[in-house]
């Protein structure tokens, strides 16, 4: 039986309440938000039970003027994610600069959607349904398509007993910290109004004020003449997406049996929990012993910077930070705690010094990520991070009962990282191929620690 489809009701744009100053002026790109020019939109939601006042006619029509009141309010502090991009272009001497325009815009999208299911038809298949795709605005649209279409869409879909609200943002103007900031700040403010409390300031303000190294910006010239050089339409194969939930106890155990194996104290729970998912899919996919693969995880440089960016600092600063190559047999001869110290050693090894190195390489000869090349399908991928403030946000409507992502930067051997309902728990969110997934969930080690997420 073929799923319901998502039936769009209407559609708005929001502006910020009011403009700052600092919102007419052009809004420059760093070189770690123009590599990401061709890779997709970041796409995550939460899906809330209906509360008890959802019995009233009104209910959909009250929250939607709220949610969209709140966001005129948090766009004032999140400004470009109100505007577009824009390509500048000279011949003599050559410019291809692409920055955002946040003045001359329509503003966010807004989306008022239904879907004819329940929370239960979303949450209780083993593989997460294709349908929630389709909960969020920007499917398959990479970056670049800022130019003609939101940087920023909210989609509100009503189920028949509850709520997504699905958030698509240009990952030009933002890595995961700053997305989460976002959402975070949208939930507050909507908090403050639902109770009526005058909020003079934001708990933390978004720091807009761009970062390049010394001698550096704010005007970065691309080496192209047209966006067809550097954007590439990226399909991934056919995918199973499954998500597996690890308790408290679980990491726990891991954790300390990766330090107990390398007579050590310094290996983090999410480097054995990492390493954990780089062994057991390495086994799913059957590799020779000869074939070499490797982990990537996604790594936050604010901190690692000297001096330091502002936790706050808005837009990207991340890095996926890649383990030294190894043999499959290699990885899998060892135990968990021979995997996690390399993944330990990678995230020791990436200092200031190295991100400095990297981002003036890139400088020297920039280039735009592009999803078929950037990943290799012997290696796998650990995104996301679960120690963003996820279920926090509740716009009315209590805990959301789960989260889910999008069609976006989805590949082999990616791993989306969440915090799960319950303090310390993790989610994981694991896309393979079909042979692969199977192999996976009939993998004794890895299903020894991962259990069915529970969603009562």
């Amino acid at each position: 039986m073929e799923s319901p489809d998502v039936k769009h009701i209407s559609e708005s744009f929001i502006q910020p309440q009011n403009a700052s100053q600092e919102s007419k002026k052009p809004f420059y790109l760093t070189a770690s938000d123009l590599a990401m020019l061709s890779v997709h939109y970041i796409q995550k939601g939460l899906l809330f039970r209906k509360p008890p006042e959802a019995n009233n006619p009104n209910f959909l029509d009250t929250l939607l003027a709220k949610l969209k009141h709140s966001l005129s309010l948090a766009l004032v502090h999140f400004y470009p994610l109100a505007g577009r991009l824009v390509t500048k272009k000279e011949q003599d001497p050559h410019l291809y600069l692409v920055y955002v325009d946040c003045s001359n815009s329509p503003g966010a999208k807004f989306i008022h959607a239904s879907l004819d299911m329940s929370i239960s038809d979303i949450l209780s298949p083993t593989d997460v349904p294709l349908v929630v795709q389709s909960l969020f605005d920007h499917d398959r649209a990479v970056n670049h398509d800022g130019h003609t279409t939101s940087l920023l869409t909210v989609q509100v879909t009503e189920l028949v007993d509850g709520v997504f609200i699905g958030l698509s943002i240009n990952h030009c103007l933002c890595d995961g910290t700053s997305y989460w900031h976002f959402f975070n700040t949208w939930s507050e403010i909507f908090r403050a109004e639902e109770n009526n409390i005058p909020l003079s300031e934001i708990s933390r303000s978004p720091v807009m004020e761009r970062w390049f190294p010394d001698g550096h910006g704010p005007i970065i010239s691309l080496p192209y003449t047209s966006s067809d050089e550097f954007v590439d339409r990226f399909e991934s194969p056919e995918l199973r997406e499954r998500m597996f939930h690890f308790s408290l106890e679980s990491i726990a155990k891991l954790k300390s049996k990766a330090n107990s194996e390398c007579e050590t104290s310094k290996i983090s729970s999410f480097q054995a929990l990492s390493a954990l998912l780089w062994r057991s899919i390495t086994r799913a996919r059957g590799f020779p012993p000869n074939q070499e693969t490797s982990c990537r995880l996604a790594a936050n440089n604010r901190a690692r910077i000297v001096p330091p960016l502002s936790p706050n600092y808005f837009g990207n600063s991340i890095h996926p930070v890649k383990s030294q190559a190894v043999k499959a047999g290699e990885l899998l001869e060892h135990g968990l705690g021979w995997a996690a110290w390399k993944l330990h050693e990678t995230v020791v090894n990436h200092n200031d010094k190295w991100i400095l190195g990297s981002i003036d390489a890139w400088l020297k000869s920039p280039v735009v990520y592009q999803l078929g090349r950037t990943f290799d399908p012997h290696s796998i991928m650990m995104g996301s991070g679960p120690r963003f403030d996820m279920y926090g946000n509740e716009f009315g409507m209590g805990k959301a009962v789960a989260l889910r992502s999008g069609y976006a930067n989805k590949f082999s051997g990616k791993v989306s990282s969440y915090p799960g309902r319950e303090a310390g728990s993790i989610d994981l969110e694991v896309c393979l191929p079909p042979a692969a997934m199977t192999a996976l969930e009939s993998d004794e080690e890895f299903m020894e620690a991962a259990s069915v997420p529970s969603y009562d």
